[in-house]
């Protein structure tokens, strides 16, 4: 079987590597760590009487939701952090890198994969949402390594194109020792995929209480005094944006009000400067008093740029990327926008718009709604009122999640899962 994988996975690579060899190289992403991705590194120490969980998040979004849990799990057990990109690689090193092991995940070819296992040698294997790979379950299986997903999603349009390779597929998706999922909906597609109904569980999203709720962030204002950044009038912080986005934010926030844009990815920064003329780009290290737009051309600093806001508006939401976390900006209190393609996020967006601690706008209606809270300080002040409360009132998957996690690990992650069962969804 691993034999057939690695050569459809040939197969393909070769048909696409015009298309993905010209992306590497302009995007930069062809200077990733090439042999940990083929499984080689320094091997770990072995692990305790207790075994060792390996949690594996694809990004930053997912290191940042697993946070709590593998700070949990840590304190207890051997807890080693596989993560997948090259920015998510830098996020769990600067969380973790001084307290246990981050490590990059391989490439799912078969000899990558048992390269990876020997080195980590894993007792279980959790996935943060998903991130299911053909050789990577079929080596866990062999070695009797149980394989789970916590703080699970699968969105309508990944369930969609599941759907259509169900088939193929689904001999993956059974071989899940449990899947903890965020929804009910959730679940009921990872049921429907093929996971025996008895491994599954709602146990509601870690990333409510990733939310730190604060009225201060340390190293706000010398952000602002590197940048520029007038206190005294209103800033608009735009974060995550997509390309197109820059430009529709300038030419929507009103006369007088700064601007301050943070781009998702790196290789999106010189195209979003272009957008903002005469922008005030972080990496220059030069303020200028009396500038309007600024760029965060940084990672790791926009939980600063959100304290400093008046308004924030959460990117990718307003083309075809289909939305970006927007907990972070309303735990800091701040009235918080998005635009109407926010489908990876839509449960957590909705219960945030319903009880009126977030606002959903349009490409067309983006300045008025934008002027509208700028001039409407108690309309802010309510949204952040009701955003908070929502945050609190669904916190504490994380406890969940490591509880199950624990009793996979005393039961070898074998038969009905023995977890609690979730209460918010």
């Amino acid at each position: 079987m691993t034999a057939l994988i690695d050569a459809a996975y040939l197969l393909g690579m070769t048909a696409a590597s015009p298309y993905w060899a010209w992306r590497m190289l302009r995007t930069g992403k062809h200077r990733t760590d090439w042999s940990a991705r083929l499984g080689q590194g320094s091997a770990l120490r072995s692990s305790g009487p207790q075994g060792r969980v390996l949690v594996h998040a694809v990004s930053v979004g997912e290191v940042n939701a697993a946070r709590g849990l593998v700070e949990r799990l840590a304190a207890e057990g051997d807890v080693v952090l596989s993560v997948t990109t090259d920015t998510g690689f830098a996020r769990a090193m600067q969380l973790f890198g001084q307290r246990l092991p981050v490590v990059r995940y391989p490439f799912d070819a078969g000899f990558a994969v048992e390269r990876f296992l020997d080195r980590v040698q894993p007792t279980l294997v959790t996935l943060m949402e998903l991130e299911v790979w053909p050789n990577f379950l079929h080596a866990c299986g062999r070695r009797g390594i149980p394989v789970g997903v916590v703080n699970g999603r699968l969105s309508a349009r990944s369930f969609s194109r599941y759907r259509l390779a169900r088939p193929v597929v689904s001999g993956m998706f059974r071989r899940l020792a449990f899947v903890a999922a965020q929804t009910q909906d959730y679940a009921d597609r990872f049921v429907h995929m093929g996971v025996p109904a008895d491994r599954v569980r709602v146990t509601g999203t870690m990333k409510w209480d990733t939310a730190a709720m604060a009225d201060h962030v340390e190293g706000a204002e010398r952000l602002a005094r590197d940048l520029g950044i007038d206190p005294s009038r209103p800033l608009v912080v735009a974060g995550s944006t997509a390309p197109g986005e820059e430009a529709l934010l300038h030419a929507a926030v009103p006369e007088g009000v700064q601007l301050l844009c943070a781009p998702r990815k790196p290789e999106w920064f010189d195209a979003a400067a272009l957008a903002l003329p005469g922008c005030v780009r972080r990496t220059a290290g030069t303020p200028q008093l009396g500038a309007n737009r600024f760029l965060l051309d940084t990672i790791g600093e926009l939980r600063k740029a959100y304290a400093l806001a008046t308004v924030v508006v959460v990117g990718r939401s307003f083309g075809n990327l289909h939305g970006s976390d927007m907990m972070e900006p309303v735990a800091l209190g701040k009235a918080t926008l998005i635009g109407p393609r926010y489908g990876d996020f839509a449960d957590m967006a909705d219960a945030l718009v319903q009880a009126g601690g977030l606002a959903v706008t349009s490409p067309y209606e983006l300045g008025r709604d934008l002027a509208g809270l700028l001039h409407d300080v108690d309309r802010r002040r309510e949204m952040a009122r009701a955003g908070r409360a929502v945050i609190e009132s669904r916190q504490g998957a994380t406890l969940r999640h490591a509880a199950l996690i624990r009793a996979m690990m005393v039961g070898g992650g074998e038969g009905p899962m023995r977890s609690p069962t979730s209460t918010h969804a």
